[in-house]
């Protein structure tokens, strides 16, 4: 009894020793929170995306086009091989506190030194030996390294999770945002053909009045000139629509298919309501905040489980079978073995590996806390951005209603004039240069609009739903 008390208090004097080389390095940064961020206290009651955002548009063929994508991307299907691989992770660690077994059946062929303890007639013989056997162990997790393991790989395992829909969402914001430009392209096209058939008119109108001696050769040349301009802004919009439809496809998994749209226009799509204000709950909505999160919490487990290193590693072992000298014996009744214990391994002089291991996963632990602030500073200035221009398009598209109505006024009044005599044609063509300007303005800030709300949808989040406390929880 004396000696098993001895042996205790040996096993504990060493684990305190052991222990007291362990030297803490606690984390120097902190988590951001939405109050230190200038997001406001109370929750926004605008109305938040949600996972099939584009479906607000009413537009069946972004519909179709979104699912596609979706289905067939190469990214989203990376994404899902690395939510597999930390899923393995997971399960590696969880193995590391399960009960182990195993099988062995070894047989040697050896010669017994005559010179040592090998009594005749194994002493300088030739014998066949073997040993087959189970061998178990199971080690006690006492100081929590295999859970700080397990808890890590989860973390890394919904970070990759987070990750898949961070590039869902940013997949299917490029698509909306690729198509609405194709859209933009079109419109811009059917401007640049109407503007060459009035030229068209103005040109044949020309010819009239210098055959009837109302106008003369100058005014001939300068309608004449404007034709190949209107033709050369066609075929500019025409090869970039050509790319644009290029870029779709390549979106859609079928960078080899000709992309078949229906033509739609600009106008018929419908704009959502602008949010007032960056949600509060902003960093619960996107999923590269939560992935970031999750990080932290991953590098967090990693400090504890280099932490509990420190301490004595504890396993039951045991093992149960049959040896002997002789195979022809080997499964006999005498040849049985068994025998059982715990194993305690000590840390006590590795040359600074451990505490050097315990510094890199607090250096980790800093960068992963860091790396998730400059993510939700960065997603605060975005959604504000969206927010700050979606409102400013609307103002413009006022203005620009305005100033359209008026150019075709103006340009109305023109015709008549050079069609009574009382004006020139620099007045007429003057007059269709603002018309078109002002819609091809048009055109552009109905496609911003757009543009400006889908990166709205995707900055706040995509319609994201994540464990809000999970993904926003402190340190």
């Amino acid at each position: 009894m004396r000696l098993d008390h001895f042996a205790l208090i040996t096993i504990a004097a060493l684990g305190l020793s052991a222990c007291a080389g362990m030297v803490d390095t606690p984390a120097q940064a902190t988590l951001r929170d939405a109050t230190s961020l200038g997001l406001p206290v109370a929750q926004s009651t605008d109305a938040m995306p949600d996972a099939q955002w584009w479906r607000s548009f009413g537009d069946q063929q972004l519909d179709r086009l979104l699912e596609q994508a979706l289905a067939s991307s190469p990214n989203l299907k990376m994404a899902q091989a690395r939510i597999a691989r930390a899923q393995a992770a997971v399960g590696l660690a969880q193995s590391a506190s399960a009960a182990q077994l195993g099988a062995g059946v070894d047989v040697t062929q050896q010669k017994f030194t005559a010179n040592g303890l090998y009594p005749p007639p194994l002493a300088g013989s030739i014998y066949a030996s073997g040993t087959a056997q189970l061998t178990g162990s199971w080690e006690l997790d006492f100081f929590g390294k295999n859970s700080a393991a397990l808890a890590a790989a989860l973390g890394n395992a919904r970070a990759a999770q987070a990750d898949a829909d961070a590039a869902r969402t940013l997949l299917a914001s490029t698509v909306a945002r690729s198509y609405f430009q194709l859209l933009r392209l079109n419109d811009q096209l059917v401007l640049a053909q109407r503007s060459l058939a009035q030229r068209s008119q103005i040109l044949h109108l020309v010819r009239e009045r210098l055959n009837a001696g109302l106008d003369t050769r100058l005014e001939l040349r300068q309608s004449e000139g404007t034709l190949p301009a209107a033709r050369l802004q066609i075929e500019i919009l025409q090869e970039q629509m050509a790319l644009s439809r290029n870029a779709l496809a390549a979106l859609l998994g079928q960078p080899n298919e000709a992309l078949r749209l229906d033509e739609t226009r600009l106008k018929a799509i419908r704009t959502g309501a602008t949010p007032t204000q960056v949600p509060s709950d902003l960093l619960g909505r996107r999923a590269d905040i939560a992935a970031a999160r999750w990080r932290v919490e991953a590098a967090t487990q990693d400090v504890s489980s280099a932490k509990s290193q420190f301490y004595p590693n504890v396993n039951l072992v045991a093992f149960a079978g049959f040896s002997s000298i002789g195979l022809s014996s080997l499964i006999s009744a005498g040849s049985e073995q068994w025998g059982f214990g715990p194993a305690v391994r000590l840390p006590l002089f590795d040359g600074g590996r451990l505490r050097a291991n315990l510094r890199g996963k607090s250096a980790e632990l800093d960068a992963a806390i860091e790396s998730y602030n400059a993510t939700v500073i960065d997603a605060v200035r975005d959604a504000a951005d969206q927010l700050a221009s979606s409102q400013a398009i609307e103002r413009q598209q006022s203005e620009q209603h305005a100033a359209l109505a008026l150019a075709e006024s103006a340009f109305t009044i023109a015709k008549q004039r050079y069609q009574a005599g009382l004006a020139t044609m620099l007045n007429v063509l003057g007059a269709e240069t603002a018309v078109l300007n002002e819609g091809r303005q048009g055109v552009d800030l109905a496609a911003r609009a757009l543009d400006t709300q889908v990166s709205l949808m995707r900055a706040l989040g995509g319609g994201y739903q994540a464990d809000l406390a999970a993904a926003t929880a402190q340190k």
